[in-house]
């Protein structure tokens, strides 16, 4: 191939090929220093970083070790984890010259037989920051080798996947795997069961020597009643659950067969552990893993694994050095429950539904704590965030971006909560001011030498009738009383000229709609949160220089309420002195209008200063985890707001993606 450095360009004219890869070698460069703060440098140095070239896209540590030591001895090669680019060390500057020269632009075949082409670029350092060591969730355990090969072959032959759907246990072809059921139905929409409707035939007795082992080895306490068998095709999977804590006992245990799988644990303050099952192993979940980790299985044909021989089951560990791509086989799991008959009392009453409606959230009691938790859970929030956030926000909303485009030339338009100033821009045919609570949010617009001044949305420094039309998008549901969202409107029409128009956007309860799931539900990506985008899914793509140009984070969501702040140890999380409201966490239904969402920090959270994802490997520091205040309208709730309010009336209501929306005219 050719050199592919801007410096030599003047050298000699370039080729129109040449020409062609240089300008998405340069946009792999800006990509990665704009999503992962990884800098390059101009000079050559023994370590490159490889664009494309990662286990976020398909490329596995066999298959690119050999196409790179074609260049020289490679020291180390850093494969991070779902990211689509990868660290390789040579052993002496003239190698790693060599494969910059041979290889910027060389296609290669990902695992899944698709064309991919690398684009190299010299950095000083091939590191990448490693969280320390990771504990399995407390109750957990993976017993390896619980039965024989000939016992898991006998197993597989007994399902028998051929039979009529009308048989007495119920056998279903669900969209991510095929499933079948005894003693009870599990209904995945409440992951529940019918307690007064058991399945004829009870459990298959080829199971009966299996569980007295299990019962006598102290595997299980009770003897399952339920068993669900599922059948897993590479590249489907589970989406993350908690079983119902009153509908089965502690111990939940899942028997792994034909191939190995990795199953991801989450926390509710975002901590995500994957955990390798093997064939043929047990996986026991009780106690704080059983009650308050969420676990499922995400749909990929391929798991990041230990690239070591030695390491079987357990945490997928962090070590970049040591990780790989492993395909997946057919996999059959048998797991057994016992179906509880009275209600749970476990030590999680705040996640419990037994126990849960004894312990309603609190609310703010007056306006002045209203407040003081709006200061703590938002105001701060936005302030230490800021850089990170902003770096989050790409992609207008189109029917945003469709609202301002339709006001007439010359509009004089208020973006009340602008952020990083994102719509400020999107119509010059328009005056637009922003504005936020934090400073330095308003900071960046200014960088962006957009119109943005500090100010709270319940005060805007404003003339009252001056404007043509506002935007508040996503700030409304910060304030958290109802006297104070709705003076938050009172104050958006106050702005507004007679005639003048305002869009209002509030993240919903109701997350599906029509029988419709947003996004936010749909997504499976461990990451983090949106001020205005809740559901603007941003998941790894499998190439960098074509299509990342929106890596953002997003919160994880659900709503597990949080347990009290002595149980948190070990998560990471910024303290949460209001332990009454709930944490909400990783992509499930809200069940709760009042929540707080976690967002999981990257980089250097020192404002004006690059983010830097790698540093010293071995370093020990997570990413800190901040709670923001949150209440979730329900259907019809923002129109009933907005009725309260004089001389408006409702020209729209819509539901986006997630988003209750109104568009509002001032008589």
């Amino acid at each position: 191939m050719f050199a592919m450095d801007s410096n030599h360009q003047s050298n000699y004219k370039l080729s129109k090929t040449e020409k062609k890869f240089l300008r998405k070698q340069i946009k792999a460069r800006h990509t990665l220093l704009r999503h992962e703060g990884i800098e390059t440098v101009s000079y050559a140095t023994q370590s490159l970083v490889v664009a494309n070239g990662g286990l976020g896209n398909g490329v596995s540590r066999n298959q690119l070790l050999p196409v790179l030591e074609k260049c020289g001895l490679v020291d180390a090669l850093l494969m991070p984890p779902n990211k689509p680019y990868s660290f390789a060390r040579y052993k002496t500057t003239e190698e790693s010259k060599r494969a910059y020269v041979t290889l910027n632009g060389k296609e290669v075949v990902d695992d899944l037989g698709q064309k991919i082409i690398l684009y190299l670029n010299f950095v000083e350092k091939a590191q990448w920051k490693e969280l320390r060591p990771q504990a399995l969730p407390p109750g957990l355990m993976v017993v390896e080798e619980i039965i024989s090969s000939e016992e898991e072959k006998m197993l597989l032959e007994s399902v028998d996947w051929t039979e009529d759907t009308d048989n007495q246990n119920s056998q279903k072809s669900l969209k991510h795997r095929r499933v079948k059921h005894f003693g009870y139905e599990f209904h995945y929409e409440n992951n529940n069961v019918d307690k007064d409707k058991p399945l004829p035939g009870g459990l298959p007795d080829i199971c009966d020597s299996f569980l007295e082992k299990w019962l006598r080895e102290g595997y299980i306490k009770h003897k399952p009643d339920q068993m669900t068998i599922n059948q897993y095709e590479p590249g489907q999977g589970i989406p993350a659950h908690i079983d119902t804590h009153s509908a089965f006992e502690d111990e939940i245990v899942s028997l792994s067969l034909g191939s190995e799988i990795v199953m991801d644990f989450k926390h509710p303050d975002g901590i995500a552990v994957p955990v390798m099952l093997p064939r043929r192993s047990l996986l026991v979940i009780t106690g704080e893993s059983r009650y308050l980790w969420t676990h499922g299985i995400t749909c990929r044909k391929f798991d990041t694994v230990q690239a070591s021989e030695s390491h079987k089951s357990g945490i997928i560990t962090s070590d970049v050095g040591d990780l790989t791509l492993s395909k997946r086989g057919l996999r059959t799991s048998f797991t057994f429950r016992k179906v509880r008959q009275t209600p749970c009392n476990c030590s999680y009453p705040l996640v419990c539904d037994s126990q849960r409606k004894e312990t309603p959230p609190s609310f703010p009691e007056s306006d002045k704590e209203a407040s003081r938790l709006e200061q703590e859970y938002v105001h701060q929030v936005y302030e230490e965030i800021a850089g990170h956030f902003s770096s989050t926000r790409h992609t207008p909303w189109p029917h945003i971006v469709e609202f301002l485009k339709a006001l007439p030339s010359g509009s004089i338009v208020a973006d009340i909560g602008c952020g990083n100033g994102k719509y400020l821009g999107i119509n010059k045919e328009l005056y637009m001011v922003g504005c936020d609570r934090s400073q330095n949010l308003v900071d960046i617009c200014r960088e962006r030498q957009f119109q943005a001044f500090v100010c709270d949305a319940l005060a805007v420094p404003v003339r009252s009738g001056s404007c043509d039309a506002c935007i508040s998008i996503a700030v409304i549901h910060h304030f958290a009383t109802a006297e104070r969202r709705v003076a938050a409107l009172q104050e958006i029409v106050r702005l507004l000229r007679p005639g003048g128009k305002a869009l209002i956007y509030v993240w919903a309860m109701e997350q599906e709609y029509n029988k419709q799931k947003s996004k936010y539900l749909r997504g499976n990506r461990n990451s983090q949160g949106k001020k205005e985008e809740m559901n603007s899914d941003t998941s790894v793509q499998r190439s960098l220089v074509e299509q990342m140009p929106d890596m953002g984070s997003r919160d994880s969501a659900s709503s597990v309420p949080r347990i009290n702040d002595s149980q948190e140890g070990g998560c990471n999380s910024r303290q949460v002195s209001n332990s009454k409201l709930p944490i909400h966490v990783n992509r499930t239904s809200f069940y709760s209008q009042d929540v707080l969402v976690p967002w999981h920090l990257k980089g250097n959270p020192d404002k004006g200063k690059p983010v830097e994802p790698f540093g010293p490997v071995g370093s020990q520091d997570p990413s800190p985890v901040f709670h923001r205040y949150y209440h979730v309208f329900r259907e019809g709730e923002l129109e009933a707001v907005c009725r309260t309010v004089s001389d408006v009336r409702i020209l729209q209501s819509y539901y986006d993606q997630g988003n209750w929306c109104v568009i509002l005219q001032k008589a």
